[in-house]
């Protein structure tokens, strides 16, 4: 059977955790930042957007970075995540007590994302973190967030991404598919 998790041993406590990637194998871009103004994007077209219109380049070589409040920031998860074709998940704070900082803006995996069979080996979870009232300090493999697992009803005919090119089947740190890469 698949692992749920690569990179290490499963961590479940209420949910599967999973920890933010700020050392990324040959380069130091960890992420993008929202720039506070900007146009309005055009969701009916794909690649219609130059990234740099919309989005500031976070790089780091020291594995670490700092939030800023209000900013909008756009991550990825160090694990690959796997959900079987007989699951869903959802993305949950990891302690509800801790409030700097939520992760969970785009947060439901459907069932055969990251799946092997779909084509999705090694996808990663993009992260769309907000940073609250207080400048706040990430490190890398620092746990952000779980995945809660629901098991489904009945198993879906097809499976995420299946047969048809998915831009985040497979995905590692990645905007939508509406801006240009």
């Amino acid at each position: 059977s698949a692992r749920l998790v690569s990179g290490g041993p499963a961590v479940i406590s209420e949910g599967l955790g999973f920890s933010v990637d700020l050392k990324p194998s040959g380069d130091d871009l960890v992420g993008y930042r929202a720039k506070p103004h900007s146009g309005v994007v055009d969701l009916d077209g794909i690649a219609a957007h130059d990234p740099a219109e919309f989005w500031e380049e976070i790089r780091s070589s020291a594995g670490r970075i700092i939030l800023d409040p209000g900013a909008f920031y756009i991550l990825v998860s160090r694990e690959a995540v796997h959900i079987p074709p007989d699951y869903a998940a959802e993305m949950a704070p990891y302690l509800a007590m801790v409030g700097e900082f939520r992760v969970h803006y785009a947060g439901f995996f459907d069932p055969g994302f990251g799946h092997d069979d779909a084509g999705g080996a090694g996808s990663r979870g993009v992260l769309e973190v907000r940073c609250h009232e207080a400048p706040f300090v990430l490190e890398h493999g620092q746990i952000v967030g779980r995945l809660v697992y629901e098991r489904m009803s009945a198993r879906p005919d097809a499976l995420y991404g299946q047969g048809i090119a998915s831009n985040y089947q497979g995905q590692g740190l990645k905007l939508s598919k509406h801006f240009r890469m």
